[in-house]
């Protein structure tokens, strides 16, 4: 890609001290954000889902019945979360009932968050990455052209240019993944809130 004189193939070889870093970083994020795209998807709904199968059997007394649903969605959260309460609750109770409830919804919820820290590692670390990036460049313009005996703007901008291009690398980085880890926990709170819906309604059945 060749343009106004600048390559930019050659732009990242020069800053690699900040460039290869940021696009490994920004190759993880991606990564990490895909697969909880993946791991997220339609748990709402699976959730609603279960959760309503699961109000006749406990209505009528049939716990083997209502285990055996949440076994058969064990790759759901909230059918662990169920399926944790009914095999454990016994006869101690709906105060076990809902404390085994809370720990499971807690266990749950932090499964969800997975690999989140590095998107937040991410968006804090990558503009400090690429300013490194910068500050670098500038200091070897300026040295090249203290060394060349030669000054002047013209000189000078073309290091500087390519020097920038480490900043914009890392703000772009950082965007995307602040953008994601901000989408991430505000969906993973919604989906704990359902689930806290949910488990209530089961353990109001439970204890009808």
């Amino acid at each position: 890609m060749q343009q106004q004189g600048l390559d930019l193939i050659d732009i990242i070889h020069k800053g690699a001290i900040a460039t290869y870093p940021l696009i490994l970083m920004s190759i993880i994020s991606v990564t990490v954000v895909l697969e909880r795209l993946w791991s997220l998807k339609n748990i709402g709904s699976i959730t609603l889902r279960i959760a309503e199968s699961l109000l006749e059997p406990i209505k009528k007394g049939q716990r083997d019945l209502a285990i055996a649903i949440c076994k058969q969605n064990s790759q759901s959260p909230v059918a662990r979360i169920f399926l944790n309460v009914l095999e454990r609750e016994g006869s101690q109770g709906l105060d076990t009932a809902s404390t085994l409830a809370t720990e499971a919804m807690f266990e749950e919820t932090q499964k969800l968050k997975k690999h989140l820290w590095i998107l937040g590692t991410v968006a804090s670390s990558a503009p400090f990455i690429g300013l490194l990036g910068t500050v670098v460049g500038i200091i070897k313009s300026f040295e090249s052209m203290a060394v060349a005996g030669t000054g002047g703007f013209a000189v000078v901008a073309a290091g500087i240019s390519e020097a920038l291009v480490a900043t914009a690398l890392g703000l772009a980085v950082a965007i995307i993944a602040v953008i994601f880890y901000n989408y991430f926990q505000t969906r993973i709170a919604t989906l704990n809130g359902l689930f806290r819906i949910q488990v209530a309604k089961i353990l109001q059945q439970m204890s009808a």
